[in-house]
């Protein structure tokens, strides 16, 4: 594997990203990411418990791009702003996530990388609504609709990806995951992770209705790899979920805390994800055991307060 140079996976700090470089150190293949700053790149060796390379590239210049993407075969472009609040200015979100995306795929066009697999996320899916009953992935978000900066930042993104990507090379997949839980590998939390923390620790005793689809971060760096090297996955964007949504309040009875749900009507989205399991091969976790290992990993870390 290592013959074809490193793969370059973006945004290595954070909870997904960690777990893809896991399960490519793992597969044997030599690994690079990339950090905001050289000051990182030592959480990231705790983390993966192993040695990738770094380099350091921000999704806002192209300073350090060239040298990132140099020898690479495969580009696993992961990272994406994600903020804590919704901004003021909508396209303190969106410009880096469609301008990044954009710079990453050009980097990897100039050095010859096969292909890229972009981390979109369901955000760019299921969040217009849809009158079929359920969700695949000839569904779209549009940005003109009222959502999160977040949200619109998802899907103006993939299809600047797509765009660019009708150009030619290099190639490009995409996977749109659901809600992403799982063991966590940093005391950096995710949104997902902070969301079970919070339920275990008793922060939350009231939760909205709401349903999500949820999906094992182990599987997700699973579905990365996988269209990385499937030939049957360029051009193809992916829909990875696990089982059929679930609540906040059956997540938090799933853990045994008691909480009251607020009123209100809410939609049980249905997801289909029938194209990766028959195009990738993809497989995922129960969901239910996704959710306890999630809680396992916070009490094992030691990152529950109380």
């Amino acid at each position: 594997m290592t013959a074809h140079g490193p793969v370059l996976v973006t945004g290595g700090t954070g909870f997904v990203g960690t777990h893809v470089i896991v399960r490519l150190l793992r597969d044997g293949w030599a690994v690079r990411t990339t950090v905001r700053s050289p000051d990182r790149a030592g959480e990231v060796r705790e983390a993966v418990g192993g040695d990738p390379e770094f380099a350091v590239a921000t999704l806002d210049s192209d300073v350090g791009w060239a040298e990132a993407v140099d020898g690479c075969a495969y580009v696993l472009h992961v990272a994406s702003p994600f903020p804590a609040d919704d901004p003021a200015d909508e396209d303190e979100v969106i410009r880096p996530a469609r301008d990044g995306a954009v710079r990453v795929l050009r980097a990897a066009r100039d050095a010859g990388v096969r292909r890229v697999v972009l981390t979109s996320s369901f955000a760019a899916v299921g969040y217009s609504g849809t009158t079929r009953g359920f969700y695949d992935e000839t569904d779209w978000t549009d940005p003109a609709d009222d959502n999160t900066a977040y949200v619109k930042s998802k899907a103006v993104a993939e299809r600047a990806a797509w765009d660019f990507a009708r150009e030619g090379a290099p190639e490009l997949a995409v996977i749109n995951p659901t809600g992403i839980f799982g063991p966590v590998l940093s005391p950096r939390l995710s949104t997902s992770t902070g969301l079970i923390k919070a339920m275990l620790e008793g922060t939350m005793p009231v939760v909205p209705r709401s349903y999500f689809g949820v999906v094992d971060v182990r599987d997700v760096a699973d579905a990365h790899v996988r269209a990385m090297t499937a030939p049957s996955a360029a051009g193809e964007r992916f829909l990875v979920s696990s089982g059929p949504a679930m609540s906040f309040a059956q997540i938090a009875e799933l853990l045994g805390v008691p909480v009251r749900e607020a009123p209100g009507e809410a939609e049980v989205p249905v997801i289909r994800t029938d194209k990766a399991r028959n195009v990738l091969g993809w497989e995922p976790r129960d969901q239910r055991t996704t959710i306890r290992e999630t809680a396992e990993s916070l009490r094992r870390s030691g990152l529950l307060g109380g």
